[in-house]
């Protein structure tokens, strides 16, 4: 997988297909809104059934990037969970999963809104690492949003990326999410550059002086 270069608040980082950042100089693999148990919380409130292994192939996809990256920290941007009881339910294959991730590699949790145990907020080098990125209040490296855009008619999470915010895609699966255009990413960062995810990462310009249409063909 071809990862991307990006250069943010005077620091290089690598956003990778999958969705997750790596911080070279720190060490650092960052991802945001995993939502693991979904599906479970989603049946036991009388929603939509979703297939039940989206916790497994979410677990499993960061359990490759961390093998493939070898951090010394695991930086989780909230709503790690998708609700407060979705922890105490993960099956037990899922569990084992979640405890080697947080047995191998140093991990610090930061709070959600699904999710509201953890850190408020953590900083690093500079930048404040949160759920919620705060207007006016950068450098910040956050999730929250999920953003995504079109790229030749096909939707695909996206990194975005602006002088004083980077915000994530979700990392975890069946994970909704905003157009990169929508006026509450906007709004943070009304120009910029999106990373999009997929088999490699493909840097393409938002916002103001754009060339082409953000959500590509039929958007």
């Amino acid at each position: 997988m071809s990862a991307c270069p990006v250069r943010f608040a005077g620091h290089i980082f690598a956003a990778r297909p999958s969705g997750a950042l790596w911080w070279p100089a720190e060490r650092a693999l960052i991802v945001a809104d995993l939502h693991l148990g979904k599906s479970e919380r989603m049946a036991r409130r009388g929603g939509a059934l979703l297939p039940p292994f989206e916790t497994r192939d979410t677990l499993s996809r960061l359990m490759a990037e961390a093998r493939a990256t070898d951090p010394a920290r695991l930086l989780l941007l909230g709503d790690t969970f998708d609700d407060t009881a979705a922890a105490a339910a993960l099956p037990p294959q899922d569990r084992a999963l979640w405890d080697t991730l947080r047995r191998t590699w140093h991990c610090a949790e930061i709070a959600g809104n699904h999710d509201p145990t953890g850190a408020p907020e953590l900083s690093l080098a500079g930048i404040a690492l949160r759920h919620i990125a705060e207007a006016g209040q950068g450098p910040d490296i956050s999730g929250h949003y999920h953003p995504k855009l079109r790229l030749a008619g096909v939707a695909r999470r996206a990194f975005v990326v602006g002088q004083a915010h980077l915000i994530l895609p979700a990392f975890g699966a069946y994970t909704g999410g905003l157009w990169a255009d929508d006026p509450a990413i906007a709004a943070l960062v009304p120009r910029g550059i999106a990373v999009l995810t997929g088999p490699r990462a493909v840097p393409v310009p938002i916002g103001a002086g754009r060339r082409a249409p953000l959500r590509g063909a039929g958007g």
